[in-house]
């Protein structure tokens, strides 16, 4: 099964500081059909403003993966970690038994990126945080993992869920393939340029949700860049 929503049917907040998509039901945004897809939770679309962030602010038992797009993202939290990470790279927070952060814009130009939080296996652990950078041609035609559930597997970041966040760029006329269980969840994101997703097309930012399938091709019309997460 493959579900494109498009991305003007997403929840919406615009709090002039914060322009927010939400593809899940996230703060007023409510839709009882989109509660998760998965053990994929929220999804969130932000443009933060230049100067601007979420100040201090709490969570637990989560599994909190960031996706840079454009711009940079400072975070800091009660864990004594501090941080940028920038566009093409990721951050991964595990909320655990409870940690406060705060995520601030401080360049001069908007930031764009992807907020996806992810259940995870088990609550009440230690809360952690970590980043690491992407350079985006290892991800140049084909899918690159940058969190996993997996530990010491695929050189990527740790997350405590049976998961994987991936990313790949496509030129015009590129495809990748993406190799899963059809008793899994697939839920994917091109950042710009339409896609061919198992022959399903859908446009930029538009949520594509997927289960049942044991392969993804996603083809590329235009130059794209794609995020994708394959969870339990």
């Amino acid at each position: 099964m493959i579900d494109i929503r498009p991305f003007d049917s997403l929840g919406h907040a615009d709090h002039g500081w914060l322009d927010a998509r939400h593809h899940f039901s996230f703060a007023n945004y409510h839709d009882p059909s989109r509660m998760g897809w998965g053990a994929i939770r929220v999804w969130n679309d932000d443009t933060i403003a230049a100067q601007s962030g979420f100040p201090p602010h709490p969570h637990r038992d989560m599994e909190i993966v960031t996706f840079v797009r454009n711009g940079a993202i400072s975070h800091r939290d009660s864990l004594g970690n501090e941080g940028r990470t920038g566009a093409g790279d990721v951050q991964v927070m595990s909320a655990g038994t409870g940690i406060t952060h705060a995520e601030f814009n401080l360049e001069d130009e908007a930031t764009t990126l992807f907020q996806i939080w992810i259940l995870p296996d088990r609550n009440g652990e230690a809360p952690g945080w970590g980043q690491r950078e992407f350079p985006a041609a290892t991800r140049d035609g084909n899918f690159v993992v940058l969190a996993s559930g997996t530990p010491n597997v695929d050189d990527a970041l740790s997350i405590r869920c049976d998961a994987k966040v991936a990313a790949a760029t496509l030129e015009k006329g590129q495809a990748a393939v993406w190799e899963t269980s059809g008793k899994r969840h697939q839920y994917l994101v091109a950042t710009k340029g339409p896609v061919i997703v198992n022959g399903e097309r859908a446009e930029p930012r538009d949520g594509i949700a997927i289960t049942g399938e044991t392969q993804i091709r996603v083809e590329a019309e235009e130059d794209s860049e794609i995020v994708l997460v394959d969870a339990r």
